[in-house]
């Protein structure tokens, strides 16, 4: 037999007892117990329908993301009631930040504003003695808590000389915010030609006095409020039914029926939901204490994305640098059903050659997240930094390289 071949055999023989040794030591070995085969995990149950309110229109929404989880004639212009006095403090506490008026400023009763909202009227009042002044602050509480009528005419003429000239300043606000079917005729939300929002708008109302103007906003929360010798409740029951319930603000009129602009925060999740037009102040809460609590139980919020945050890093031809890092400038939320987080889908959609210049905060795609068909988020992908164009001889080195990788 020849060198090589020897070698061969030597070196398959030497394998095969390698092997039967491996196999012996194996089947001496002590083996562990079976385990079980892990169970499928359980999918998640499909969400219920929502509790339908009585009322003309309804809606939820999850207050970080904007998600609408449920709702009925949602845009739909009807009479907000004393829910306006939301956006009457939004404008004050604008207007605070701005520097143009202090919560100690004295707030003067006017003989207008205790005739047209005042103890002698049909609606809510807060007190304050006729052309006798008070803080600010403590004129909007009488406002917030009481929901007095007398106390928002007193506030609008303070910030803006007339409860007319206050309205134009709401409406400025209003679209500011995106609020595209409310107009506001007056600062109290009684009865006008034309003072008219949305369970939407509502909403979104809501959620920015929360986001933008959380001392303000706190105010809402607050259970009762004394003003001289009259110690008044706040009508918004769900305050006592609802330790998590901080908000925000009922109505009511002959025109508009029983409104409610509810507001709660659970963990990190806050649901905003709005009754319009309901039959009374029980059913008002009622229902919208069932939308929270259906909101809660069957949708969570999540973060994806933060600003400033490289979502992906793409190639970059001719340029200084070789790759650039993509994010978004807002933080991207997403609510979905409880336990259908791990079934998301990011897309993106980013060319395929880049080629430099960029600026920083350039467009260079888009970042979708999905559920099943359903587009849940949409944000432009933008360059995180700077890529300044390269040099002569490195662009017609990477215009070679671009025809070769094209072939």
């Amino acid at each position: 037999m020849k060198f090589p071949n020897l070698l061969r055999a030597f070196g398959l023989a030497a394998l095969g007892t390698l092997a039967v040794g491996l196999a012996t030591a194996q089947d001496a070995m002590p083996r562990p117990a079976a385990q079980p085969a892990p169970a499928p995990a359980a999918e998640p149950a499909p969400v219920p329908p929502p509790p339908e309110p009585v009322g003309e229109a309804w809606i939820l929404v999850d207050a970080a993301s904007g998600k609408v989880l449920a709702g009925e004639n949602i845009d739909e212009p009807l009479p907000p009631a004393s829910i306006t006095k939301v956006m009457t403090s939004y404008v004050i506490a604008a207007e605070m930040a701005a520097g143009k008026i202090s919560p100690d400023d004295q707030v003067r009763m006017s003989e207008n504003a205790w005739r047209k909202g005042g103890a002698s009227t049909d609606g809510s009042y807060s007190g304050f003695e006729v052309n006798q002044s008070a803080p600010l602050v403590e004129m909007e509480k009488g406002m917030v808590v009481q929901s007095g009528n007398d106390a928002a005419i007193a506030l609008a003429e303070h910030v803006a000389g007339s409860e007319q000239a206050f309205a134009a300043l709401m409406n400025q606000y209003a679209q500011r915010l995106g609020l595209t079917n409310t107009h506001f005729a007056n600062a109290t939300g009684l009865p006008d030609e034309g003072h008219v929002s949305t369970a939407r708008d509502l909403a979104m109302l809501g959620i920015a006095l929360a986001r933008d103007y959380p001392e303000a906003y706190s105010y809402n929360a607050i259970k009762e409020f004394t003003v001289g010798s009259i110690t008044q409740p706040n009508r918004n029951v769900l305050l006592w039914r609802d330790s998590s319930v901080d908000g925000i603000k009922t109505g009511h009129t002959s025109a508009a029926g029983y409104c409610l602009l509810a507001s709660a925060k659970r963990g990190d999740q806050r649901l905003v939901s709005v009754v319009l037009g309901s039959t009374s102040e029980r059913q008002r809460a009622d229902d919208s204490q069932a939308l929270l609590n259906w909101g809660f139980r069957f949708f969570e919020t999540h973060g994806l994305y933060e600003p400033g945050t490289a979502v992906a890093t793409q190639r970059v031809w001719k340029g200084q640098a070789d790759e650039i890092s993509l994010g978004v400038e807002s933080p991207v939320l997403v609510t979905v059903p409880r336990g259908r987080y791990e079934q998301l889908q990011p897309m993106m959609d980013v060319p395929s050659v880049l080629v430099a210049p960029f600026e920083q905060g350039q467009q260079v795609g888009t970042v979708r997240v999905m559920l099943d068909d359903e587009v849940l988020a949409e944000r432009p992908l933008v360059a995180l930094e700077p890529v300044e164009r390269a040099g002569f001889f490195k662009r017609i080195w990477h215009e070679i390289l671009m025809w070769w990788e094209s072939l």
